[in-house]
């Protein structure tokens, strides 16, 4: 499964400032070598799968996750280019129902569109092309951002195919059986063990693993008992491109997707319940 992701390391405990309060005398510099290798063993014994599953529980459960059945988001950006020229405020309405209904809207300075999704075609009207069907990289953007939306994502573990193991202290791995091409890391909050970023690493160069895309978490609100971020801040590589407020969220709102595959009125993205 490709998702929307992200690294980090963190210490099992503060061992470092640890260490430097101790005596440099034998018993304790042999003391600290033990020290050493446990820790070591701690965070080696650290099973993806179960820590994926600490993660669901943060966020309120895999069982009210999945209850989801269609979800309705607005959030307001500043964006930039890969170069760091400013687009600009961008706002963008995202909706979608279980399991692969999407529509996007989103209005910005050179960057408006509106996109319609149903897991298989679909549509999106650009501002330079009109009204388009999905086809070739448009088809794989759709596909890529249906499976990356957060409520699909956070219950990655239905999916048989995909392996989940341990990088770091509180860093999940994700990669999908017979694809060695990218995998995906989220690391945990050491204490609440809610997401705090989630890297797209590329491995095009097995010996050289390339984040291409990394979002960070700030920020959790409660919605029928799940928790998202209200802040997230994307990057491309190391250029900072988006940072996401997001301004509502709506859950089974009884959202039809007759009603999401209506071209909006005047081809223009319907932002109606999002303030714009």
């Amino acid at each position: 499964m490709k998702l929307k992701s992200f690294d980090g390391l963190r210490f099992c405990l503060p061992f470092r400032t640890f260490t430097t309060q101790l005596i440099c005398s034998l018993p304790f510099v042999a003391f600290a070598a033990l020290l050493t290798v446990f820790l070591s063993a701690t965070c080696q014994g650290q099973d993806g799968r179960q820590l994926f599953h600490k993660m669901q529980t943060a966020l309120g459960g895999s069982d009210k996750i999945a209850a989801i059945q269609d979800f309705d988001q607005c959030v307001r950006a500043d964006a930039w280019t890969d170069k760091g020229k400013p687009y600009g405020e961008v706002y963008k309405r995202t909706r979608w129902i279980r399991p692969n209904v999407l529509r996007l809207d989103q209005i910005g300075p050179g960057n408006s569109y509106v996109l319609y999704f149903n897991g298989v075609s679909g549509w999106e009207i650009l501002p330079d092309k009109g009204f388009v069907e999905l086809v070739g990289e448009e088809l794989a953007f759709a596909k890529g951002y249906l499976n990356g939306i957060d409520l699909k994502s956070w219950l990655a573990d239905r999916d048989s195919a995909n392996v989940f193991t341990v990088s770091g202290t509180n860093v999940i791995t994700i990669s999908t059986k017979n694809d060695d091409s990218q995998k995906t890391e989220i690391t945990l909050d050491i204490v609440t063990f809610l997401p705090v970023k989630e890297a797209s690493i590329s491995l095009a160069d097995a010996s050289h693993p390339v984040a291409i895309r990394t979002r960070q978490f700030e920020g959790w609100d409660v919605f029928q008992g799940v928790k998202f971020p209200c802040r997230i801040i994307n990057f491309h590589g190391e250029k900072k491109v988006a940072d996401i407020r997001v301004q509502q969220i709506m859950l089974d709102g009884g959202i039809r997707s007759e009603d999401l595959a209506i071209r909006p009125q005047g081809l223009k993205p319907d932002m109606s319940q999002c303030g714009k």
